[in-house]
């Protein structure tokens, strides 16, 4: 007997497990490396939205709650995790640099911009209007997270690499079994895989499809990560990720010869030096219609819950997320309305 299942070990249900183990609660996860979308991603954690230069939602106190956290991971898997990591934004007229004096003015935002306007950051990323540098902003290696968690679980005896049947769940009162395993409770956290799961699939997940290019440079030589048309990301040894595109139609994780090419032409336009693409990556973000996460009770069923929308931000959000739905698990605390699933049942 376990206290709970957790289906995912993405990002959603490693910030899950975690909380609930420094609670002292048992876990048994499942995960079957269908969802890829956590370990595609940059990892950066921003909290200003870099096309209208407004705070994400919540992202303030979301930050408060992250950094702690990530912290807190890398001593308990002995690796290094957190880079912190200054985000430039490339300025492309007068008035998109008056846009962003206009945002430092605003009590929320100002803390997280840089007032002084940057006339250059790079030699091969020429501007004629400057750079925005954003504060407190940083990247999560997500993969490196993914792998070394994973690894622990193993460890514990707690994690069972396979796909997860749903007709072999069987929900009683006060119990849940599952192939011989039983558990007080289980909670999805599945990214866009949610969509095949016939307890929680009349949810309004929505998959959005994101494309990197990993490219080597060796005259680039950038320390900080870029954003004009697309982000580049320094990655080490001459190496950067590129990206992202948003693709809602297409539901395959697979890269695209489409997405290559437009990363291609952006990139092309922003940067000047010789490069090489040595690879392409692919993932669905899991994405609601509100861009608000999915999370909390089954209607029907007590013991079941869901943890997921966490879309293109869910390193910054994904912490706050967890804290918020295992309060309401075990102490009965309310789950603030815009992340309640709740919403979307009315």
């Amino acid at each position: 007997m376990r206290d709970y299942i957790i289906v995912g070990a993405g990002l959603s249900g490693i910030v899950i497990t975690d909380e609930l183990q420094n609670r002292g609660r048992t876990v048994l996860v499942f995960e079957n490396g269908s969802q890829s979308s956590s370990t595609v991603a940059g990892g950066i954690f921003n909290p200003v939205i870099l096309k209208r230069f407004t705070l994400a939602w919540n992202a303030d106190s979301q930050l408060e709650t992250a950094i702690p956290f990530y912290r807190s991971l890398e001593k308990k898997l002995g690796v290094n995790l957190l880079e912190e990591l200054n985000i430039y934004r490339k300025f492309g007229s007068v008035e998109e640099q008056n846009n962003w004096f206009e945002a430092t003015d605003k009590p929320r935002v100002s803390s997280f911009l840089d007032p002084h306007l940057h006339s250059t950051v790079n030699d091969n990323i020429p501007s004629s209007f400057s750079f925005g540098k954003v504060l407190k902003s940083g990247r999560i290696d997500t993969a490196l997270l993914l792998k070394s968690y994973r690894r622990l679980l193993k460890d514990q005896g707690s994690l069972i690499t396979e796909d997860f049947e749903y007709d072999n769940l069987k929900v009683e009162e006060g119990i849940i079994e599952y192939k011989g395993f039983k558990a007080k409770k289980i909670i999805f956290c599945e990214g866009f895989g949610m969509v095949k799961n016939p307890f929680f699939n009349f949810l309004p997940l929505n998959g959005n499809k994101g494309e990197y290019l990993i490219i080597k440079s060796e005259k680039l030589n950038l320390k900080v990560a870029v954003k004009s048309s697309v982000f580049i990301l320094p990655l080490g040894n001459d190496l950067y990720k590129v990206g992202a595109t948003y693709d809602n139609r297409d539901q395959s994780p697979d890269p695209t010869p489409e997405a290559r090419e437009k990363l291609l032409q952006q990139l092309k336009k922003m940067m000047t030096c010789d490069f090489e693409v040595v690879g392409q990556v692919g993932g669905i973000r899991p994405a609601t219609p509100d861009r608000k996460p999915l999370a909390g009770k089954h209607p029907s069923y007590s013991q079941m819950y869901c943890c997921n929308g966490f879309g293109s931000r869910g390193v910054l959000m994904a912490p706050t997320v967890a804290k918020e739905l295992i309060a309401l698990i075990e102490e009965g605390k309310a789950l603030p309305e815009e992340m309640d699933l709740q919403r979307f049942l009315k």
